[in-house]
This record gives C-alpha cells, structure tokens and sequence, in this order.
C-alpha cells in the first residue's frame, strides 16, 4: 500500500477589487480585471490538478466574489467555510485558521487578502533554500517557477488572483514555519477585451 500524497494548501489572493467612494473596506466589489482574472485562476487551478476538497474563504465581498468565479472552473463543488478570521489576518492568525482543517482533507484552498497571504506563504516555505524544492519530491514545474524561483516570486510581490501551491510536510495540525515546499506560483490573467 503506498502512502497518501502529501497535503496541499493553495493559496489564493482575492482576484482585483475595486475602490468605490464611501464603501468600507470589507464590502469593496472586484473590479472588471478582477471578474477576468478570478475564472482564470479557477481554470489553472483545475488545470494543475489542484482542485480542492475544502475552501477557507474570507467573509469580504471581494473574497467571495473572486471565489463565485473561481467554483464553476473547478468541475466540482467543495465545501465551503466563509471564514471570519481570514479577513485582515497576520500569517499567525491564518496558520491558526489552517491546523484546524481536519487531517482527511487532502487540497485546502484559502481565498485570503494581503500582506497574510503573501507572509504566510513565506512563513511555512522559509526553510527553504533556492532551488532546494525543485529537488524534493512532488514539486510541480510549470509556467510559475519551482523552488527557489517561486519563492522569490512571491517575496517580491504577492499580486491580485496570485495563485502559491505548497506541499505540507506533516499534519495540518503541526503546521509552522518551515513545514511546507512551496512547488509553483502563478499570476493567472484574462484577457482583455478587444484581444
């Protein structure tokens, strides 16, 4: 009997919002980009093979919107967890979030905002060294990078619908900083209209 892939979180920054007047912060809409990009996101997600068995999604409309557009990509409907702690949350607060996923989920994706989700990204991959992921096993190539390349993608910026898929070593119940190879990031994008 072989033993189980190891977990996966995939962590998605909210697709691109918008700023209207008078509108607080947790009730901002996404802006045209953002409804482009967030099915984009979806599409790579399904299309790398990260679907997942649970969703943690901020309580923002943007983060809730970007997930109605990310879902119909999927070909699958998770359960979904409109998560309060996930709006505004340090990398701290969401590994709190993240090590009460039960054990028997396999893809958790976490809809979240910055600087948490670029921080938290780094925090469980910063063990790392360069080019030390594209050695261990599971790490996925693609068009975002392996490895060292990804993480300083992400150290440099963390943009909107940006997309990091990390292999947890261990149980979600032991994450901390170090237990987690980052294997790719991407910045999926829409098009335009008129291209």
């Amino acid at each position: 009997m072989t033993s189980p892939s190891p977990a996966r979180l995939v962590v998605l920054r909210h697709a691109k919002s918008a700023w209207p007047p008078d509108v607080p912060d947790h009730e901002r809409p996404l802006a045209k980009r953002g409804r482009r990009d967030a099915p984009a996101a979806g599409r790579r997600l399904f299309a790398d093979g990260c679907v997942p068995d649970l969703v943690l999604c901020s309580t923002s409309r943007r983060t809730r919107e970007t997930w109605d557009l990310v879902a119909p990509e999927l070909g699958g409907r998770p359960e979904v967890v409109f998560e309060p702690r996930v709006y505004g949350a340090s990398a701290a607060e969401l590994l709190d979030v993240l090590r009460e996923v039960p054990e028997q989920r396999r893809t958790v994706l976490l809809i979240g905002h910055q600087p948490g989700v670029q921080d938290v990204v780094l925090s469980l991959a910063e063990a790392e060294e360069p080019g030390e992921a594209v050695e261990r096993e599971g790490a996925v190539e693609g068009e975002g990078g392996v490895g060292g390349e990804a993480l300083a993608r992400v150290r440099a910026k963390f943009p909107t619908a940006g997309v990091a898929v990390l292999a947890l070593s261990g149980a979600w119940a032991d994450l901390a900083p170090g237990t987690a190879t980052l294997t790719h990031f991407a910045v999926p994008r829409g098009e335009a209209p008129g291209k």
